[in-house]
């Protein structure tokens, strides 16, 4: 995303709508700027500020005359009254950033909006985690945080040398250049993105040995890392096995999701799609 400086009249409104912090008002040339390098192409600003076509000239001729008076002069909060915004052709690799981060975006590796994965959630009829296996969401970075993709490698590489099973139905398992290393695409390491999710499952003796693997890597890491954990219940309904591990761990677990059956996929993994050029590639 770019704000074009000959329409900019820099009232400061789309600073206080960018989730990463990403754009600010240059005071050597007083007009709003995006900072690229942290700007994770959510669109946000350009599609949360209603965009009015006022003409620039006039708008900054207004706003000296206040300032001559002494009067105050607040645009509403909501509103870039110049249509300053000028979106980018995005390219490979900045494209994944908008990928990753415009929920609104579909991944070209998977059809789902979002991170690109409908997760474990769908489990009941997708079938991703088995009776006798555990499934794990790794999710990186949040709104004002972000994540970068060499923060991602680190973790993926990790998980590779313990031989874990990385989910196909994931954006990150079509970025891995080598599912044997869980080595990331060079290209895209530096890019920045709003948050990305790697799921993983492993058979359920090994969870605590996952656990303990994410945690000595997210100490390496300098982003938000947030774990979840997906399991099938007993014929009770009922989890015997992770809950009492996760609770010896420390985790206080809350039950976040159990699905009925009623659901189908929409997002068929074809034969194809681990050869297929990943999201946004050019």
């Amino acid at each position: 995303m770019r704000i074009d400086p000959n329409k900019c009249v820099a009232c400061g409104n789309c600073t206080y709508v960018c989730p990463m912090g990403a754009i600010y008002i240059d005071p050597a040339i007083k007009r709003a700027t995006v900072d690229r390098d942290e700007c994770v192409e959510c669109y946000a600003c350009y599609n949360g500020l209603s965009k009015e076509k006022l003409n620039p000239t006039m708008v900054r001729t207004m706003r000296r005359i206040f300032q001559m008076l002494r009067l105050r002069f607040d645009p509403e909060p909501d509103v870039c009254p110049t249509s300053a915004f000028a979106p980018e052709d995005l390219v490979w690799p900045r494209v994944v950033r908008r990928a990753f981060s415009d929920p609104r975006v579909p991944h070209e590796s998977t059809g789902v909006e979002g991170r690109g994965t409908e997760e474990v959630k769908t489990n009941d009829v997708s079938g991703r985690v088995q009776v006798g296996e555990v499934g794990f969401t790794i999710e990186f970075g949040r709104p004002g945080v972000g994540v970068r993709f060499y923060d991602i490698d680190k973790m993926t590489r990790r998980l590779a040398q313990a031989k874990v099973h990385f989910e196909a139905r994931n954006p990150i398992t079509t970025l891995l250049k080598n599912k044997e290393t869980g080595e990331i695409r060079e290209d895209i390491l530096n890019e920045k993105i709003m948050s990305a999710i790697v799921e993983i499952k492993v058979p359920l003796e090994r969870c605590e040995e996952v656990i303990r693997m994410v945690w000595e890597v997210e100490k390496q890491v300098d982003t938000v890392v947030v774990l979840g954990v997906g399991v099938r219940c007993d014929e009770n309904g009922d989890d015997e096995i992770v809950l009492p591990l996760l609770e010896k761990l420390g985790y206080n677990p809350q039950r976040a999701k159990t699905n009925t059956g009623l659901g189908r996929i929409t997002n068929q993994l074809k034969e194809a799609m681990p050869q297929a050029e990943p999201v946004g590639a050019r």
